[in-house]
């Protein structure tokens, strides 16, 4: 890894490496101190390389944090990627929250190799080191390596990956940063308090000294922001980890408002399209899907309903419908194929949401942008394959809105039973404005979804 001569925020703005090393090496860079122009060049930094980004020049994350706490659901879901090598690489691309469009060894091989550089430092930093040690530390470089580059949709050999992190303070982190930087990220790490623990020690990346120590708040990132744009909130942030019983209200709420009410949102709201009919609404089932899962024996365990999410292939479902499968098959109305998949781009437990990913082009179904609150009494139309029955339709109204362990879920009476898990559920103007996920056995037509809010949050990215 090359360690480039950068000594300010505008050298590492300009810089650009490619992604697997063929052409440029990635810089890994630690900037001491701050000053009263650092501010300035962090601002216009966000503004030029944000534009960039959304010219498909390049990707940019920035990070304030990283999670400090990984749930025994999503641990257990990395545990896989403990080998230090190719097969941790794999791992990141089977798990990931991105989309890497296609399979690709060669990165998978970059992964793995960074993985066992850090592993490698990890163990000779330390007198004894389990195996349970080193297991739960390619975890949380996987996790992390999720949670950082979750937005990211593709990666070759002319992709440029910058990422920034504001105050890293611990080894681990370090040793983090240092793993996205062997995979082909340039890493600049703002360190306006005090230098990383050990940074000195171990020479894996280069310092520059631009300031005094402080505490100075580094200013937060705004994607369209300059120096003279005080608004936007931070978009890269710790996520709240709450147990699957716990009641307290999502915090991904306020965040997706801001990104319909802000100059720089990502949804734009559109004006409210004319109603639909039934049998014009009854059409859009070529756009739900029936899903089929596998066990590593090829052993059917369990199906359900699905909606195509992106043309690139993505197909989202419950996760309840998803977990637990080692493949899955889609089957897609008037379409002869079974498509095969062990591609789960995406999970989460808490929204029982999930994302897979099929070899073929879609028509998606737009999802609600929220330009009008929904309302009691609404009409709705439920779409999914109960019983295995493809593509059922049914209507009824929005009859509530119930907290579900800790995630505000919409109650419908459109007909719904096993097997619609993941499919639709839409208004009269055939917005996807929910996803099917329960029924209530002890009362007729007692049903909940999954509220667009909550989907869009979720495939940030995707749509």
């Amino acid at each position: 890894m090359e360690q480039a001569v950068i000594n300010t925020i505008e050298c590492f703005a300009d810089r650009r490496s490619s992604v697997l090393q063929n052409s440029k090496s990635p810089c890994f860079v630690r900037l001491l101190g701050w000053n009263g122009h650092c501010r300035d060049a962090l601002l216009n930094m966000d503004a030029k390389l944000s534009q960039q980004m959304r010219a498909g020049k390049l990707y940019y994350a920035r990070c304030a944090g990283l999670p400090k706490l990984l749930s025994a659901e999503e641990a257990e879901r990395y545990r896989g990627g403990g080998d230090c090598g190719a097969e941790a690489g794999k791992k990141i691309r089977r798990t990931r929250q991105d989309s890497i469009r296609r399979t690709n060894d060669r990165l998978a091989m970059q992964l793995g190799e960074a993985c066992r550089r850090a592993a490698e430092i990890y163990r000779s930093r330390r007198d004894s080191v389990t195996d349970s040690m080193m297991k739960n530390f390619i975890v949380k470089l996987l996790y992390w390596h999720d949670f950082v580059l979750g937005g990211l949709r593709q990666w070759n050999a002319d992709s440029c990956i910058k990422v920034v992190a504001d105050n890293a303070g611990k080894e681990q982190e370090y040793l983090f940063y240092y793993f996205l930087a062997q995979a082909g990220c340039d890493v600049l790490l703002l360190q306006s308090r005090e230098d990383v623990q050990g940074a000195q020690n171990q020479a894996l990346s280069k310092a520059a000294v631009i300031g005094e120590f402080s505490h100075a708040e580094i200013p937060a990132y705004r994607p369209c922001a300059g120096p003279e744009d005080n608004t936007g909130r931070v978009i890269v942030k710790i996520p709240r980890h709450p147990g699957r019983h716990s009641q307290q209200e999502p915090q991904h709420r306020q965040d997706f408002q801001y990104r319909q009410d802000s100059r720089c949102r990502q949804h734009p709201i559109s004006q409210p399209a004319a109603e639909k009919s039934f049998e014009q609404l009854a059409a859009l089932a070529s756009s739900i899907v029936m899903i089929t899962v596998y066990d590593k024996d090829g052993k059917s365990i369990g199906a359900g309903s699905g909606i195509m999410a992106g043309r690139d292939g993505y197909i989202l479902t419950n996760d309840h419908v998803a977990r637990g499968g080692y493949s899955y098959s889609v089957r897609i109305e008037n379409d002869s194929t079974e498509y095969r998949t062990d591609e789960l781009i995406k999970y989460n437990t808490m929204l029982d949401l999930a994302l897979l990913r099929i070899q073929r082009k879609l028509n998606p179904l737009p999802v609600y942008d929220g330009a009008k609150k929904l309302a009691r009494g609404q009409t709705v139309v439920a779409i999914g394959s109960p019983l295995g029955l493809f593509n059922s339709v049914s209507n009824g109204i929005i009859s509530g809105f119930r907290m579900i362990d800790g995630v505000e879920m919409i109650q419908f009476t459109a007909p719904i039973s096993s097997g619609s898990s993941g499919g639709a559920v839409l208004n009269m103007q055939g917005d996807v404005i929910g996803i099917s996920t329960a029924g209530f056995d002890r009362g007729q037509n007692i049903n909940l979804a999954v509220g667009y809010e909550n989907i869009r949050m979720f495939l940030r990215g995707f749509l």
